[in-house]
């Protein structure tokens, strides 16, 4: 805490006035209000919180489902015909999550000449309204709206399109848009945006996925539950909003799970979001994802009967983790979580809640320690704690590793990750650390200390937010005893080749997830060739790029090229550190 302070997170002189901001938003919600849409019209509703608690108060568990090729027309057949499908077979669809590409959070104008990803790009504020006119189901915009640089554009056109579960403000927290550092701008936008939205005569649901925001980074699940209630304090508090909750990518324990969604239960008075699907445990088989598709979302089913939030619950295709599912696949997949809805009465009774109601309280109260730890150590720091602007910039910029280890709930432990003893650790950290000795276990067997004859430097880094990958290479590297060079999350190829220069590097390792492997190694090349560099580069991931000049707008596995750009493809961590190991024996010949 004694370096936590004001000229080193916010030491600009001449920051956005507050005020000027928050009535910005305010004077936009006079002239733009939610448009008509089918959903809207069909439910006689006025927003999509009114539609919610119309279904809790009936005991419907409601349904969530993705959509958003990157074709427009794909994206709009689906939007009508996943409905219609699901009808006819006596079941309902409550709502979809518009898969946005993330270029289109860069401001119209300049999106032509941006990176993109996979994502659907909306051109024009029609096509917000095409797409959401297609069928009588709610339509969420939950990524690349609030949290980026075009965040009131975007949240307009949402809104005039019927939408009223608008997003995203984890994304706004944890993504960094590839060739944009104004997080000045981007911030001012957010506050806009969510003014805009605060000032409506109905409720709009201000959407944060938790997963892709901290709590994909912090090892404790409590600080979780904390960053629910600085949301909470900063849209609520002081913008006079209402957040709007989404967990469930990274939640694979069971109890954790349920727990942390009777949390949600009892801290929230918004109804949430959606319980995103687990789609970590998913592998590369649709037989065996059933199992998974099954075990996460009967837990789903069952909180959602015993404590009921709202949320809608996301029954993931079993080919996710191969490839973008197909519209019939999401179809079948929202057949098998109707039919298991119907089939899990019974199994609430079955299940010990002691447990659960222990860990529900214990992430409550660490989580509540949290927020105020955080909120006391920014006041304390010089930051204007009843300023969001100020408070979400702050935030922002410390980032999730350095409040966690800050002011974690937990008590201070020389060696844990973030030196602090979890009060409930985080699934994802757990499996990566069994990962992790998994990997040191096996090299033990045949040849861990030719490891550790040649003392390699590693430059580290990942192309988005997805962090997972790039945190289990530090850990297996380091746990070898390597020096690991940490040069970012959601980092540009020329900051990458200036980190690996400066820290004289002998490789540099890149985790890539968002469809621009490709794109991303040949800007890395150009790079490190002007720097007059020969680093070898590892990449893993999803090695994966849409073709310029694609009929079908889907991405395409992208190995076989890169390995023709001179990449060292790592389809798994080992793949890497037998490359190693063969660079150690040759430099010891």
């Amino acid at each position: 805490m004694l370096n936590l302070e004001r000229k080193h997170i916010l030491p600009e002189t001449n920051l956005p006035d507050i005020n000027e901001l928050l009535g910005k938003g305010e004077q936009l919600s006079q002239s733009i209000s939610p448009g008509i849409c089918p959903f809207l019209i069909t439910y006689d509703v006025k927003s999509e919180s009114e539609y919610k608690r119309l279904r809790l108060s009936e005991g419907t568990i409601m349904l969530h489902g993705q959509i958003g090729y990157r074709s427009f027309t794909k994206s709009k057949l689906a939007y009508f015909k996943i409905y219609d499908q699901i009808e006819a077979a006596g079941y309902r669809i409550d709502r979809y999550g518009i898969c946005l590409d993330w270029s289109m959070g860069y401001p119209a104008g300049l999106r032509a000449n941006m990176p993109r990803g996979t994502g659907l790009i909306l051109k024009k504020k029609q096509d917000f309204i095409d797409l959401t006119h297609s069928a009588p189901v709610a339509p969420h915009f939950g990524d690349f709206v609030i949290g980026t640089p075009a965040a009131v554009e975007n949240t307009i056109a949402a809104l005039e399109a019927g939408s009223t579960s608008i997003g995203n403000i984890g994304q706004y927290f944890t993504f960094r848009l590839p060739k944009w550092d104004d997080d000045v701008k981007t911030t001012a936008e957010t506050v806009k945006a969510m003014a805009l939205c605060a000032n409506q005569s109905t409720d709009i649901m201000i959407h944060s996925n938790l997963d892709d925001g901290f709590a994909a980074l912090f090892c404790d699940m409590s600080c979780s539950i904390g960053a629910v209630l600085i949301e909470q304090y900063i849209i609520e508090e002081l913008i006079g909003g209402h957040v709007s909750h989404c967990y469930g990518h990274t939640f694979s324990d069971p109890l954790t799970r349920l727990a942390f969604q009777k949390a949600l239960y009892q801290v929230t008075t918004t109804p949430g979001s959606m319980v995103y699907g687990n789609t970590t445990i998913f592998v590369a088989n649709e037989v065996e994802n059933y199992a998974n598709l099954a075990s996460y979302l009967l837990v789903d089913i069952i909180a959602q009967r015993s404590s009921p939030t709202g949320h809608g619950l996301n029954p993931v295709p079993v080919t996710e983790a191969m490839r973008i599912p197909e519209i019939n696949e999401i179809i079948d997949v929202h057949l098998f979580a109707n039919r298991l809805i119907q089939r899990a009465d019974g199994f609430q009774t079955l299940i010990n809640m002691v447990e659960v109601e222990r860990t529900t309280n214990v992430l409550i109260d660490a989580g509540k320690r949290f927020k105020t730890r955080v909120l006391e150590g920014l006041d304390t720091a010089g930051i204007d704690i009843k300023n969001p602007f100020e408070l979400l910039l702050a935030i922002r910029r410390i980032g999730a590793k350095k409040l966690e280890e800050l002011f974690g709930p937990g008590e201070f432990q020389e060696g844990q990750i973030r030196n602090r003893k979890p009060i409930v650790q985080a699934t994802p950290i757990v499996e990566l650390k069994k990962k992790s000795e998994k990997i040191i276990s096996v090299l033990k067997q045949s040849h861990e200390e030719k490891f550790h004859q040649t003392k390699f430097k590693i430059c580290v880094a990942c192309t988005d937010v997805h962090e997972y990958g790039k945190i289990l290479v530090e850990d297996v590297l380091k746990r070898l005893n390597y020096e690991v060079i940490d040069a970012g999350v959601s980092v540009d190829p020329d900051v990458v080749a200036k980190q690996a220069k400066e820290a004289k590097v002998d490789f540099i390792a890149i985790s890539t997830y968002n469809g621009i492997a490709l794109s991303y190694l040949q800007s890395l090349n150009q790079e490190i060739s002007q720097l007059g560099l020969n680093i070898p580069i590892f990449i893993g991931g999803k090695l994966n790029q849409i073709p310029v000049d694609s009929p079908t707008s889907l991405p395409v596995d992208v190995t076989d090229e890169l390995r023709t750009m001179g990449a060292i493809v790592c389809l798994q961590v080992e793949d890497m550190l037998e490359k190693i190991l063969k660079t150690t024996k040759e430099r010891n010949q």
